[in-house]
């Protein structure tokens, strides 16, 4: 076959989330494989969550570059098992997000958000840890929206998901 198993992956770097346009589908850590199988190239990818509304447009994206890039004969499977995490991210992909303006994935505690005391989320802007929560939800449900006291912007806040 033509296509190497890292041409594949350096294709998929080119597929951007689009709630997160900073974000590959490989930064993002949605891509679980890329395997070569009976002259096919098989796709396996897990959504963030169940429902994810953007994994329909993403499948999408990953096949309308494939069909550009000449290749034909490709399969995209959908993989719920095991659930996605926040540390399937890339270093790069946190580094991206925060340079965009949204606060990376911090490390917290394993507690549901609903009922947990809000964590520290440093800004992304100014880096002061001095921020509040405005509302669990932000611009996507894998948000969370906060304020920071400091430089007064709001910002959203990428869940942690373990």
């Amino acid at each position: 076959m033509v296509n190497t198993i890292n041409h594949i992956w350096s294709l998929l770097e080119e597929v951007y989330d689009p709630e997160v346009p900073v974000l590959s589908v490989v930064d993002l850590g949605i891509i679980r494989s890329v395997e070569e199988k009976k002259e096919a190239i098989h796709v396996t990818i897990t959504p963030t969550y169940i429902g994810c509304p953007a994994m329909q447009t993403i499948e999408e994206d990953i096949q309308t570059k494939f069909e550009e890039s000449g290749i034909s004969n490709f399969k995209i499977s959908t993989s719920i098992a095991p659930a996605w995490t926040t540390d399937w991210m890339s270093e790069k992909g946190k580094k991206k997000l925060k340079d965009y303006g949204i606060a990376p994935p911090q490390n917290e505690p394993d507690k549901s958000l609903l009922f947990a005391e809000p964590i520290v989320v440093p800004c992304p802007r100014c880096e002061s840890s001095d921020t509040k929560m405005v509302s669990h939800f932000g611009s996507t449900a894998c948000k969370a929206h906060y304020q920071c006291n400091q430089c007064r912007e709001p910002f959203d806040y990428f869940k942690c998901f373990k």
